[in-house]
């Protein structure tokens, strides 16, 4: 690096000149109105090692990035940096798995799944070994565009025999969903949230607690029953609110499973004839939407059904407030496309 361009390092960028582009090319995620909880993954997953001697933490130079960082400062000896090698990083967790160790490997969902795919299959699902993969930045959680954003990746994974799919809403969800990976006997993948995660879900119902596998109903609603996950189900909440005000009574589901799915309250739920909404944070083609689709035809339960996801198209960079109105996965968003369908 010369001394010019140390110094333009430094000066101020201005913003992108494309469509997408805002103050800032990254944002956290809006959640106004929610308390926030400083990196749940990484505390919960101390607190598991605590309790167990056989959790161990690995990433993929991405500690600080997946708040692994805070698993390395508090167990330095059962922390492993494979550096930038996701490959090696998912080899790796499943020798320590198979001689007995509980691994949880962190990066991002683009590199898991689109660099190390086949170390996942045959490493880890064929062998049917126990490690708990979490991965930060899925869907429409990074404003770097198609290198970056994960709006594949539960298509991936989801015709992988022997894998549970997780993804959480909040920082509850993260909180209870670490112990469950921990004590399912076979491998994990949950998507992350990190840094400051929102409490959203026991704001709705108090007594709400992550379980594996099962669909929780978080609002209840005569009009349209929204069926969602991960993030979405934040933004299903408050377009519920924002729909009440015109009398528009919409019940949330609340699914942070997406596989195995919880078939029998989806189609229980789905057949009391209501609009259907399945609403997610990845691309419409392979994910909860079509899963549900799939279940809800093969029980022939024959409803209003429609889908709030991402397009079958490579998205654009840019701010994330900017990106989720463009693509229609905001609060307004949301509720604009359900108050269209009815």
């Amino acid at each position: 690096m010369t001394r010019a361009s140390a110094a333009r390092k430094y000066e101020p960028r201005t913003a992108p000149t494309s469509r997408a582009a805002t103050s800032a090319m990254i944002a956290s995620l809006a959640a106004e109105g929610y308390d926030a909880v400083s990196a749940p993954f990484g505390h919960a997953l101390v607190e598991l090692a605590m309790a167990n001697q056989d959790v161990v933490g690995m990433t993929a130079d991405l500690a600080k990035y997946t708040d692994m960082h805070i698993f390395a400062r508090a167990m330095p000896d059962r922390f492993y940096q494979m550096g930038m090698a996701e490959q090696l990083l998912f080899a790796a967790a499943a020798g320590m798995a198979k001689e007995g160790l509980i691994p949880f490997a962190t990066t991002y969902a683009v590199f898991a799944t689109r660099r190390a795919y086949d170390f996942i299959f045959q490493a880890i699902a064929e062998e049917h070994l126990g490690v708990k993969i979490a991965c930060a930045l899925p869907g429409l959680t990074s404003g770097y565009g198609p290198s970056h954003q994960a709006f594949e990746d539960l298509a991936m994974l989801r015709g992988l025999p022997d894998i549970v799919l997780i993804d959480p809403c909040d920082a509850t969800d993260i909180k209870g969903m670490v112990p469950a990976m921990a004590a399912h006997h076979g491998p994990v993948y949950a998507r992350l949230l990190r840094g400051k995660v929102p409490n959203v879900l026991t704001r709705h119902k108090p007594d709400y607690r992550f379980e594996l596998g099962r669909a929780q109903m978080i609002r209840e609603g005569n009009d349209v029953l929204v069926i969602s996950t991960g993030i979405m189900t934040m933004r299903a909440l408050d377009a519920a609110d924002v729909l009440a005000r015109d009398r528009i009574s919409v019940a949330v589901l609340h699914v942070p499973t997406i596989k195995p799915l919880d078939v029998d309250v989806i189609r229980s739920e789905a057949a009391r004839g209501r609009l259907c909404v399945v609403a997610e944070n990845h691309s419409v083609n392979g994910g909860l939407g079509e899963a549900v689709a799939k279940e809800l035809m093969l029980a022939g339960v024959h409803t209003p059904f429609r889908m709030i996801g991402l397009p079958d198209e490579f998205l654009e960079a840019g701010a994330l407030p900017t990106l989720h109105d463009m693509y229609g996965i905001s609060t307004k968003g949301v509720a604009e496309q359900i108050r269209g369908w009815l």
